[in-house]
């Protein structure tokens, strides 16, 4: 049987991974996706937790919001890396050091 502690390791690691991938940075990508990774590793917090709660089931409702968040926020944010790159020809956040126009 699972139990809310497999949760929590499953949803540590999860974060950690996230949290590796925004730090090393290599290109705007992999930032979006290390924050996608962590916002996951909140969402299975809440289920887990929410499994406890059998009458209002607060943690799934919770976690079908901000599951919804970030699928708009995904959406935004890779507008926003086409927008960057069709104007510097990289994602490469170390080397778009100028947002500003010219």
């Amino acid at each position: 049987m699972i139990t809310l502690t497999d949760f929590l390791i499953v949803s540590a690691a999860l974060f950690c991974i996230g949290l590796y991938m925004i730090i090393t940075k290599h290109n705007a990508i992999q930032i979006l996706i290390g924050i996608e990774l962590m916002l996951n590793a909140a969402i299975l917090n809440l289920v887990a937790f929410g499994k406890f709660d059998k009458i209002n089931n607060g943690g799934q409702i919770f976690a079908l919001f901000a599951i919804v968040l970030a699928a708009a926020t995904t959406a935004v944010a890779l507008a926003i890396i086409l927008n960057v790159y069709k104007k510097y020809r990289t994602i490469d956040p170390d080397k778009i050091n100028a947002l500003k126009d010219q």
